[in-house]
């Protein structure tokens, strides 16, 4: 898989600001993987990463009321499993966020009247009408020209209304089909809406290992030949990984496991305290993900955009939840994997069973394995295109847009002028 292309030219005076915050550690991870990627293709930018938290501390109303960050309460909720009632909650969120925007518009305005960005990324939700209105009063106030801002879906779509895609004058980055359409209908120009091939993944999971999987499974406790999952729940784990131990324990299957279990050190000692009758290994919190990925056959987990796109960059089929716990950004990803015929989506991990039995069905984990592999993501790769040329359209005002065009369209006519 092609990771760069040409010789990139960047402007080597360009600043970037690129917002992301802790809420679930996806956005972080996001943030930093294009930065990985960047300096992959020797861009010389000056990339000043912001947790939008530290600029909006004043404003925070939830701390202030209860003495808890937000995203603190949001990471609680996903250690312990409590996502039956993200849908009224993020409404409540938002609905805050809508309360309090005179002030973060203000406390935003107030540092980007110091900034010297050239193109502001947000690589969050829920604040870009805020993030773009304290920008446009910080130019208003300096009298320049309209810093471009750009936000970065790290969703495969929006969860309307007021989560990705605001009505507002701006560029999107969208890594589905859908997502792109979802922004069309919102009214956005087609030439400020660019696709990629897929969500942010870290450039780690792409770079070639040699190694036997054989003798580093043997090395880490495991079987050599025994079919593997790998069980993943995000940053922090949860509580559902130790009954998915269980289970497969209850069916008696011909199978292995490796559980990422993040930051939760109890529930880490909970699976490892358990007298499992098959081979499992247990790990806490690790940067080593494409490793482990790579000694396991498929993917069980949360249907959060960056472990399922990390587990196909790996080619692992997936097994995932969708009920009414299921967190309502994550819904449509349970929709997009089984059309996409990427693995399995069950209404409760209470079939796991079931589902790990077709992954030990040859033919059927072939046809899964053939539709992942051939899923070719390479977003992370295609949008510091994206970003140079956001550049260079608001250096030069003559860059025209006259269409729309894919990610990797657009990066081989800015590297060979076509």
């Amino acid at each position: 898989m092609t990771t760069s292309g040409p010789e990139s030219t960047s402007h080597a005076d360009s600043q970037i600001d690129l917002i992301y915050f802790d809420a679930g550690g996806g956005h972080r991870a996001s943030a930093t993987a294009l930065i990985s990627a960047a300096r992959q293709q020797q861009r010389s930018w000056q990339i000043k990463l912001i947790n939008l938290r530290d600029l909006l501390e004043p404003a925070d109303l939830v701390r202030r009321l209860t003495g808890v960050r937000i995203e603190d309460f949001y990471n609680s909720q996903l250690k312990y499993g409590l996502t039956i009632g993200t849908g009224p909650l993020l409404r409540i969120t938002q609905m805050l966020i809508r309360q309090l925007e005179p002030a973060i518009i203000k406390l935003l305005a107030r540092y980007w009247q110091h900034s010297r960005a050239d193109l502001v990324v947000s690589m969050i939700p829920n604040f870009n009408h805020a993030i773009l209105q304290g920008l446009r009063q910080a130019d208003a106030m300096r009298g320049r020209r309209d810093t471009p801002m750009v936000t970065i879906l790290t969703d495969l779509a929006d969860c309307p209304p007021h989560f990705w895609i605001e009505r507002q004058r701006q560029y999107l980055v969208c890594g589905t089909a859908s997502a792109e359409e979802q922004a069309i209908a919102m009214g956005h120009a087609s030439e400020r809406v660019f696709r990629t091939s897929g969500m942010i993944v870290r450039p780690e999971f792409y770079r070639p290992m040699k190694l036997s999987r054989e003798t580093e499974r043997v090395r880490i406790g495991l079987d050599p030949k025994l079919p593997t999952g790998i069980v993943m729940f995000g940053s922090y784990g949860s509580s559902q990984m130790a009954a998915i131990a269980r289970r497969i324990e209850v069916a008696g299957l011909k199978t292995q496991l490796i559980f990422i279990c993040g930051h939760n050190d109890k529930l880490r000692e909970r699976i490892e305290s358990m007298e499992l009758s098959y081979p499992f290994r247990c790990v806490g919190f690790t940067q080593e993900i494409p490793y482990y990925m790579k000694l396991a056959d498929f993917f069980i987990g949360k249907p959060g955009p960056g472990s399922i796109s990390e587990a196909l960059v790996m080619g692992l089929p997936l097994i995932v939840e969708r009920n009414a716990w299921t967190m309502v950004q994550e819904r449509f990803n349970t929709d997009w994997i089984a059309q996409k015929g990427f693995g399995i989506v069950l209404p409760s991990f209470r079939e796991i069973g079931s589902a790990v039995s077709t992954m030990l069905d040859r033919v059927e984990f072939i046809r899964l394995r053939a539709n992942v592999e051939a899923f070719d993501n390479c977003a992370v790769f295609e949008i510091p295109e994206i970003l140079e040329a956001l550049i260079s359209r608001h250096r030069a005002s003559n860059w025209s847009f006259g269409r729309t065009a894919t990610a990797r369209q657009f990066a081989s006519e800015i590297h060979y002028g076509v």
